[in-house]
C-alpha cells in the first residue's frame, strides 16, 4: 500500500469517527479523503465556494471535529495534523504563512 493510500485510509478513519450519521461516517468521509489527497485547497477540490462554504459544510457533518479546528487553520491542514502527517498539498501551497502552525513554512525558514 503506498503512502497516498494510507493517508487516505486515515483521513477516512478519523472521518468516520466524527461524522454525525452513517452518510457522513462512510460516503462523505471517504469522499473526502479521497479529495483530500489533490493540490488545491480543499474546499476547492470538493467543489465548494469558499471557506465559509467548507467550515459549515464540516460543522453540519462533523461538528465535534469542527469545534476542535483552530479558527486560523485550513482543514486540510488540520486533518492532517490529526493523523500526524503532512498533506500532499502543502509542499506547494501558497497559503503556508496564513495557515495556522504550518509545519511546512516552519521547515523552510
Amino acid at each position: 500500500m503506498s503512502e497516498l493510500e494510507i493517508m487516505e485510509k486515515e483521513i477516512a478513519a478519523l472521518l468516520h469517527h466524527y461524522g454525525i450519521n452513517a452518510y457522513a461516517q462512510t460516503i462523505l468521509g471517504k469522499w473526502i479523503a479521497h479529495e483530500s489527497l489533490k493540490m488545491n485547497h480543499l474546499y476547492q477540490d470538493l467543489g465548494l465556494k469558499s471557506r465559509t462554504e467548507m467550515g459549515k459544510f464540516m460543522k453540519k457533518n462533523y461538528p465535534l471535529l469542527a469545534g476542535k479546528k483552530p479558527k486560523d487553520k485550513l482543514w486540510k491542514k488540520f486533518l492532517y495534523d490529526k493523523i500526524g502527517k503532512i498533506a500532499p498539498a502543502c509542499a506547494s501551497c501558497d497559503d503556508q504563512f496564513n495557515c495556522f502552525s504550518c509545519l511546512v513554512s516552519e521547515m523552510s525558514a
